[in-house]
């Protein structure tokens, strides 16, 4: 019997296979990639008798793979919070799928567990941009001012590391981070022990920095869109700049679009007041996908741009 961690590559990806890894340890093979990296089961060379666990990439964009494992007798435990479409009916399926704007993959792995590891699922949540799940559960475990932020920015730097166009772009591979932070029971130890936090953040700040000083291209009162330059920093960062603009302006929504070759790469997310809409406007565009509160479009011709900017005013005016 083989198995196989297949897992998003940003912070709830990642924290929610620390969870369970750290209650339920096997070796296992790792799979994974850049955030939108989703259709991970084309890659996974799995027979009957093994054993596939899922987390964090939408069922819907994995179907007939799944499909496939299935029948053919492979046991697949598969935890998301993303659209799943139609869901396979099989004895080898065993679901946890939550769609609720408000939750994120760690914090449905979380319950799963019993709480076993709730710091890890503070950690996946706000990286997740869920700020009032994150503080709920916080609030819970009687952590302080400082603890709590740290664990914020902890979950912040793990899914910047998440975003770029191509692995060159980040700032460590996915699978060698979730690596370094596999040994580690509280996320506080990983923070003051490994330099790779040292490392992430740093990146982080730098680029942040660069993308503080831009000013959206197009503004109403529903929302707002920025556009970013073909540059590295900007692949790294467009994710976890367009969560930092939704909180900062919660009733609005917002769309970062990162240049590339032939058009643009899009992020949008939602306002966080009415977490809604922002996978319908993305889903009318090929390429797009996501969930209610953020989704995005891996690329948005040059043609489409200005059906794009009509839409997303729209959907939110």
């Amino acid at each position: 019997m083989a198995y196989f961690d297949i897992f998003n590559g940003d912070a709830d990806g990642i924290c929610s296979l620390q969870q369970l890894r750290l209650q339920q340890p096997v070796d296992a093979e790792l799979v994974t990639g850049l955030k939108r990296d989703i259709a991970l089961l084309k890659q996974v060379n799995a027979r009957s008798g093994d054993y596939l666990t899922v987390l964090d990439i939408s069922m819907q964009k994995n179907q007939p793979e799944l499909s496939h494992f299935l029948q053919q007798g492979v046991k697949v435990f598969y935890a998301d919070h993303h659209f799943s479409g139609e869901i396979p009916k099989s004895e080898n399926l065993v679901l946890q799928i939550n769609l609720d704007a408000n939750t994120c993959t760690a914090l449905i792995i979380n319950q799963y567990l019993d709480n076993a590891y709730p710091l890890w699922a503070i950690v996946g949540a706000y990286g997740d941009n869920q700020d009032e799940s994150a503080q709920k559960l916080a609030e819970q475990l009687h952590l302080t001012d400082a603890e709590n932020k740290a664990l914020k920015n902890l979950g912040i730097c793990l899914n910047y590391n998440g975003y770029g166009f191509t692995l060159d772009d980040l700032i460590f591979h996915p699978a060698a981070l979730y690596q370094k932070i596999h040994p580690y029971q509280s996320p506080f130890d990983f923070i003051s022990q490994d330099n790779a936090f040292a490392q992430l953040d740093a990146a982080y700040q730098e680029d942040m920095a660069l993308a503080g000083r831009l000013l959206p291209e197009y503004k109403q009162a529903g929302g707002e869109i920025y556009f970013m330059p073909n540059q590295s920093w900007a692949r790294r960062v467009s994710g976890v700049f367009g969560n930092q603009l939704a909180r900062q302006n919660q009733h609005k929504a917002h769309a970062v679009l990162v240049a590339m070759d032939g058009g643009y790469r899009v992020s949008v997310r939602a306002p966080l007041e009415n977490k809604s809409g922002a996978d319908q406007l993305c889903l009318q565009f090929e390429g797009g996908g996501g969930r209610k509160a953020a989704a995005g479009i891996n690329l948005l011709p040059e043609s489409e741009l200005q059906r794009f900017i009509t839409s997303f005013f729209a959907q939110w005016s």
